[in-house]
């Protein structure tokens, strides 16, 4: 629950700022998450892909970072108070934990592309409701979207085959897409 707001952007109620601010704060807690995850998998993977991978995931940590400061100083603009604390993540997730420890660069971009999905996904959500509050925040929510399906088409782009078929398709859980894209 998100605290009441004592002063908004002029021009939006205090029920469409409170909003925003909820859809805001679950964006924060899921881009702190995304780059905490992904910089887990840049400790943990190996292989002999190791390096493309290990290297193509700090670009992606550190944009994931500056969503995450954006989306905070967002919060402040209405009024709210971001909260960033691993407490706050931790219980407000709806999703699981990231399941793959140290595993292979296929393992972990199986993983990873049902984190981008799951992300991603919500990122959308979000940008229909907002389409309807704030056009601002909708526009932000629109660039990290863009971003985030640029990182998701590189993870995929190693898990493709030639003829445009995922090795993840149709996993429902991270291990099992880990499991899908190992057997490739």
């Amino acid at each position: 629950m998100t605290p009441k707001l004592h002063y908004t952007v002029p021009g939006l109620s205090d029920a469409d700022a409170q909003r925003i601010v909820e859809l805001l704060q679950d964006r924060l807690h899921a881009t702190n998450d995304l780059h905490l995850t992904l910089k887990h998998v840049h400790w943990n993977v190996v292989g002999p892909h190791f390096i493309s991978v290990h290297e193509m995931i700090d670009p992606q940590v550190d944009a994931v970072r500056g969503f995450a400061d954006d989306l905070a100083e967002r919060i402040a603009t209405f009024g709210g108070s971001p909260q960033g604390t691993p407490g706050s993540i931790v219980s407000a997730r709806t999703w699981d934990e990231y399941s793959i420890g140290r595993g292979t660069t296929q393992e972990h971009l199986g993983a990873l592309d049902l984190v981008y999905q799951g992300v991603i996904t919500s990122y959308r959500d979000g940008i229909k409701e907002l389409g309807e509050l704030d056009p601002i925040t909708e526009d932000m929510f629109i660039g990290q979207t863009e971003q985030l399906e640029l990182f998701h088409w590189f993870i995929r782009a190693h898990l493709e085959d030639k003829g445009g078929h995922l090795s993840t398709e149709g996993a429902g859980s991270e291990k099992a897409a880990a499991a899908a894209a190992e057997q490739g």
